[in-house]
C-alpha cells in the first residue's frame, strides 16, 4: 500500500469538510438503486452508491456528555522520531486509571536508516510499592501499513478483557509497560502502535522512547536526559482528562424523514479535547480526538416496515493527497445486548472515495417495539481524515 495514503494520525485536522458534487439524494430513483445495492450487500463490505453520497444530508442533533474517563496519554508528537535515542513523550499520572496510546514511527534516516526499538516504560514515583493492573491490551507488530495497524489495534482494544495481569513495582523502579514492544525491532518508516488501559495505585511517570534494539527500555530511560520538544504537530501529545463521551440523539429518527447523518469528531461542532504537555503543563490538543471513545445511542422508529442502514464513507478524499483512504473499527451492540466488533470495511483495507461507502450495519424493524435503539462505540480512525460521517438510510427490507 502506498504510504502517501496513510502518513499521519493527525489527518482529521488538515483540510476542510466540503460538500461533494453529489446529486439529489432524495430522488426516488436514486434511493431505489441504493436500497437494491444495500439489500444485496454483506454487512461490513464496500458498496457502490452512485449519485448518492454527499456531505449535505440533514444532521442528527445530539447531546454530548462527558463520561468517567481515565487519565489519557497520547504519543504522536513527534510522530516520526528522527533521533536514534530519545524520549518522545513523558507525563506524570496520579493513582487511578490510565489510557495510553502509542503512535510513533522510526524516522531515523541521517546519516543512514537504522533499526530501533520504540517502547513505553513506567516509573513508580510514589513512596509505596505500586500495583499495576492491566485492563485492556492492544499491541501490533510494527509495519508500514498504517491503516491495517489502526484497524487491528482498535479491534484488539475493543475485544480485550485482560484478567489476572498484575505487576508490582517498587518505589523508584522503572519497568516496561508492554513486553512485546521490548521484543519488536522497528525498521525505518515502520509504525509502532500500542493501546492500553490499566490502573496504578501510586503516582507514576510514563515515558515513550526510542533506543537501540539491544537496549531495554528501562536501561535507555536511565541514560536519556532530555525529551524531544513538542511542536503541536500531528495528533499531538500530552495528558488529557476527558476521553469518553456519551452521544445521545436528541430526537427520535423516523424512517419517514429520509436520510440523515451523525457527524462527530469534526473539530468544530465537536471540538478536540485539550490537556497539558510535560512538567510545565503547556497547552495540548488532540487534533482528531484519536483514542477517544464515543458511546452512541440513537432512538428510531420504523414506518411502513422500513429498516435503517448505517453506512460511512471517506468524505474527505478530495481535500489533499493525504486523504485518499479511510478504514475504521466499531463496536456495535446487538439486539440481545452482546457486542460485535467489526473492522470496516472487512472485505478490503480501506474505502477510497465516492461512490464507495461501507455498509456498517442494517437495523431491522421490530414489530413489537414502537421505538428502537441503535447503540455503538465509535472512535476516530487513525491514519484517516476526519470526520467520517455516519449516514442512516431508510430501506425497504
Amino acid at each position: 500500500m502506498k504510504k502517501i495514503l496513510c502518513y499521519s494520525l493527525l489527518l482529521g485536522a488538515l483540510g476542510t469538510y466540503q460538500v461533494s458534487k453529489a446529486q439529489d439524494f432524495n430522488n426516488p430513483k436514486v434511493i431505489s438503486k441504493v436500497e437494491q445495492v444495500i439489500k444485496k450487500a454483506k454487512v461490513g463490505n464496500l458498496v457502490i452508491l452512485d449519485e448518492f453520497l454527499t456531505t449535505a444530508y440533514p444532521t442528527v442533533n445530539y447531546t454530548k456528555e462527558v463520561l468517567p474517563s481515565p487519565q489519557f496519554l497520547i504519543s504522536d508528537d513527534p510522530e516520526y522520531i528522527r533521533v536514534p535515542e530519545a524520549i518522545a513523550m513523558q507525563e506524570n499520572v496520579a493513582p487511578g486509571a490510565v489510557r495510553l496510546y502509542v503512535y510513533n514511527v522510526n524516522g531515523v534516516k541521517e546519516p543512514q536508516q537504522i533499526k530501533t526499538k520504540i517502547t513505553a516504560v513506567i516509573k513508580n514515583t510514589g513512596k509505596e510499592k505500586m500495583t499495576l493492573r492491566m485492563l485492556k491490551y492492544s499491541s501490533q507488530k510494527p509495519s508500514t501499513n498504517y491503516f491495517e495497524i489502526g484497524k487491528k489495534g482498535l479491534e484488539d482494544y475493543f475485544k480485550s478483557d485482560v484478567q489476572n495481569d498484575v505487576r508490582f513495582i517498587q518505589p523508584g523502579e522503572v519497568v516496561s509497560i508492554d513486553q512485546q514492544l521490548e521484543k519488536n525491532i522497528v525498521s525505518y518508516d515502520e509504525l509502532v502502535h500500542g493501546f492500553y488501559e490499566f490502573v496504578v495505585d501510586q503516582p507514576a511517570q510514563i515515558s515513550v522512547l526510542q533506543t537501540s534494539p539491544e537496549k531495554s527500555g528501562p536501561q535507555a530511560y536511565a541514560q536519556i536526559k532530555t525529551v524531544i520538544p513538542h511542536s503541536h504537530a500531528n495528533a499531538g501529545r500530552g495528558i488529557f482528562g476527558v476521553s469518553n463521551y456519551k452521544i445521545t440523539a436528541t430526537d427520535t429518527i423516523s424512517t419517514a424523514s429520509g436520510v440523515t447523518q451523525l457527524v462527530i469528531a469534526d473539530g468544530k461542532t465537536d471540538p478536540w479535547i485539550t490537556g497539558t504537555i510535560g512538567e510545565k503543563k503547556e497547552f495540548a490538543k488532540n487534533a482528531g480526538n484519536y483514542g477517544v471513545m464515543y458511546h452512541t445511542k440513537i432512538k428510531w422508529k420504523s414506518t411502513e416496515g422500513k429498516g435503517l442502514a448505517l453506512v460511512t464513507w471517506n468524505s474527505r478524499s478530495a481535500d489533499n493527497q493525504w486523504c485518499g483512504g479511510m478504514g475504521l473499527t466499531m463496536s456495535l451492540t446487538n439486539p440481545d445486548g452482546s457486542s460485535t466488533v467489526r473492522q470496516l470495511p472487512n472485505n478490503a483495507l480501506i474505502t477510497k472515495a465516492a461512490p464507495e461507502a461501507i455498509l456498517v450495519e442494517i437495523y431491522k424493524p421490530d414489530p413489537t417495539k414502537e421505538i428502537q435503539e441503535i447503540d455503538f462505540i465509535y472512535s476516530p480512525p487513525g491514519a484517516s481524515c476526519l470526520p467520517t460521517p455516519l449516514v442512516l438510510i431508510p430501506v425497504n427490507l
